[in-house]
């Protein structure tokens, strides 16, 4: 006889891609179990995508408010107070949905810290569990490694630096990557000093040029931040004035003076919870597996960020969704990443889909491109936008396969895009495809249109 596991299915983590492993194995009736340390629904909810997307979305309307012309005699303030009660009463509307499907689908929740004892077992606080299968989802968490001084000075991180209660006079920015932007967006919005610092030599290095230059012309000419890239930040000291943050420009040190720093220096996978003991293979980069999602071990499974790379919801969601649904039909479908889509919210926001120049340039492959300007549309004088564009991507038979857009709302057309890119869309069909005239994705028509003259 075979021996007696408390669980089938084990999860560790409740992110994006340990819920949706969760909730799709469910459907098997076998007995799951879930481990989160913190809050369920990991950082998607409780850090990131949803607080942030409250944040900003406030913090924008102040903005639009405030610089507008009509209420330009109007005592209008922002309370701080007040928008972090908003962000947590939205972080608690969507923990509650995630908490309350998980129960419906019959999943126990262990609240606590895991650890491998062995292959199969792992302790949760002061308990000892076994399971037959394990998945692991355990996401990443804030890189500081190359900063000294993090340990005595204070700093905020990306969890905090949206829960604040009272403005800085001037605010430093470590990185200038999607959260970084976002952040330093944040804190501008609000009529705070900000400068925010980058190692490479734009803003958003790991998108296209155009997106970088647009963004920082964005945050130089409308929000007053102050963009200094090519810098790595070294130190951080604190006397009995302010924070001072010491970096490097072009070989030469200097220092700078804030009274608040915001450490969005990137992530790295969390990979500290015994994986030796289970025999699980696994680099600093991130745990490893096979195109199935399986690591050396067997029975362990791995999906999300802790395998490193590129962070994104999306990505993990589909992960965790596509290693479930192989677990239970006992299939081996890999994963097909063509298409999927990322966003940077900031005002205007960022899309993209599918390939970008940089990664066919990189791949050494042939490519058509189009660029439509904001201000070619309607939209652009309609709305008063000034900073934006339309970047389409096709292979020699004009077959959609990349796509850029800087414009308000632009996630909204994330799906369209995806649709043609994963569907194998052809220019020709996106440019006699309707689209609203007077709307910014009247710039999508225009680029597909404009692919078909190259």
């Amino acid at each position: 006889m075979g021996r007696k596991y408390d669980f089938e299915y084990i999860i560790i983590g409740s992110g994006p891609a340990g819920t949706a492993a969760a909730l799709t194995l469910a459907k098997s009736k076998k007995r799951i179990a879930i481990v989160e340390s913190h809050f369920l629904g990991g950082s998607n909810i409780n850090t990131r995508d949803i607080p942030y997307a409250a944040s900003l979305h406030l913090s924008k309307l102040y903005h639009k408010i405030t610089s507008s012309p009509v209420f330009q005699n109007q005592d209008i303030s922002f309370s701080f107070p007040n928008a972090v009660s908003h962000q947590l009463k939205t972080v608690l509307k969507a923990s509650e949905a995630n908490k309350s499907a998980l129960e419906k689908a019959g999943i126990v929740h262990l609240n606590g810290i895991a650890s491998f004892i062995d292959t199969h077992t792992i302790a949760v606080s002061s308990k000892q569990l076994s399971a037959e299968n394990f998945i692991l989802a355990t996401g990443s968490s804030l890189k500081i490694s190359e900063i000294t001084g993090t340990d005595t000075v204070s700093y905020l991180t990306p969890e905090t630096a949206i829960k604040i209660r009272r403005s800085p006079k001037v605010a430093l920015i470590v990185g200038g990557g999607p959260t970084g932007c976002e952040i330093a967006e944040y804190y501008a919005n609000l009529g705070i000093k900000v400068i925010i610092m980058e190692t490479a030599e734009r803003l958003l290095p790991h998108e296209d040029k155009e997106v970088g230059e647009a963004i920082s012309n964005h945050f130089t000419k409308e929000l007053g931040i102050m963009v200094l890239p090519n810098c790595k930040v070294v130190a951080l000291e604190q006397d009995k004035t302010s924070k001072c943050v010491i970096f490097r420009n072009s070989r030469t040190e200097k220092i700078v003076r804030v009274d608040c720093i915001v450490l969005a220096t990137g992530s790295e996978p969390v990979l500290d919870y015994g994986l030796e003991n289970a025999g699980i293979k696994y680099k600093n980069t991130g745990i490893v597996v096979d195109k199935n999602f399986q690591t050396s071990a067997k029975h362990i499974y791995a999906v999300g960020d802790c395998l490193g790379g590129e962070s994104s919801t999306e990505r993990a969601e589909y992960q965790g969704t596509l290693l479930a649904t192989n677990l239970l039909n006992h299939s081996k479908n890999v994963p097909n990443y063509q298409g999927f889509p990322r966003t940077i919210n900031t005002n205007p926001e960022v899309l993209t889909v599918g390939f970008t120049e940089d990664d066919l340039l990189k791949r050494d492959r042939k490519y058509k491109k189009a660029i439509i300007k904001i201000n070619d549309i309607p939209a652009a004088k309609i709305y008063d936008s000034n900073y934006g564009f339309v970047k389409l991507i096709s292979d020699k038979s004009n077959h959609l396969i990349g796509a850029t857009v800087v414009a308000p709302h632009a996630s909204l057309l994330a799906g369209e895009l995806s649709l043609c890119i994963r569907h194998g869309v052809t220019a020709l069909e996106l440019a006699s495809t309707p689209h609203a005239t007077n709307e910014y994705n009247y710039m999508v028509k225009l680029a597909a249109r404009k692919l078909l003259t190259k």
